[in-house]
């Protein structure tokens, strides 16, 4: 079972796209930077770390409109 469920993460951004774009977005970043945020993650893989992350309301995003 994937831990943050993602009834929960739903509920902090507004669709999975979303959900994974920001979640992949901060993976990479934590896999080049080495700068996570959760001080003790449950998951050892990046994209856990991330999904962690939305979880607990660390990571913001913003949606740009395409004209």
């Amino acid at each position: 079972m994937l831990d943050p469920s993602i009834d929960s993460l739903m509920n902090k951004l507004d669709s999975k796209y979303t959900l994974v774009s920001v979640a992949a977005k901060r993976a990479r970043e934590m896999q080049i930077k080495q700068d996570q945020q959760i001080v003790k993650p449950k998951s050892h893989k990046f994209v856990g770390k991330a999904l962690e992350e939305i979880e607990a309301g660390m990571l913001k995003f913003e949606k740009v409109e395409d004209n």
